[in-house]
């Protein structure tokens, strides 16, 4: 069950990051609270069905992180800083493409600068992203399968004949 809601959440995860890099539209401060929000309640339902040792909410850090860029105040070195910081989960491209498509929705927001977005990038050099910006949603994750072992031994074990199994010796 934590493997299937870790795999789910991941297809969450990558669908809405993608959608957020690819629409200009819901790239926004509203959008980012939204987000978080709804973010939040997943992560409460989790906890409250005892899979919160799933994995399934690291599973939307990219996400998580991606909101909360769309919230941080984008202009001085010190909000540029605090970006790098915070956007581990981040690819530089991903953080870039973020910030050029962000758009104010009220007069109280500005547009983020070229010269914001540059120092990010010079900031983010360093980085050895992959070159990928979209997430792969068809991503699996392997299924892992506990090992319960048997209380029966080998020695115990009799092959019936009707099995045609005689190339099989016990040693």
């Amino acid at each position: 069950i934590q493997q299937v809601f870790k795999q789910l959440f991941y297809m969450i995860n990558a669908i809405a990051l993608n959608n957020l890099l690819l629409r200009k539209d819901v790239c926004s401060w509203s959008t980012g609270m939204q987000l978080r929000f709804n973010i939040s309640q997943l992560e409460e339902w989790l906890h409250g069905k005892n899979l919160q040792q799933s994995g399934a909410a690291q599973t939307l850090e990219p996400l998580i992180q991606a909101a909360q860029l769309l919230q941080l105040k984008k202009k001085t070195s010190e909000d540029a800083e605090a970006i790098c910081s915070l956007c581990t989960s981040l690819t530089t491209q991903q953080i870039v493409k973020i910030l050029n498509l962000y758009t104010p929705v009220n007069e109280f927001e500005e547009r983020v600068t070229v010269a914001f977005i540059r120092n990010i990038q010079k900031q983010l050099q360093e980085r050895n992203d992959p070159p990928q910006l979209l997430l792969d949603f068809k991503h699996t994750f392997p299924v892992l399968f506990p090992f319960n072992p048997s209380a029966i031994t080998m020695d115990s074990i009799h092959l019936p004949a009707s099995l045609n199994l005689d190339f099989l010796k016990k040693v």
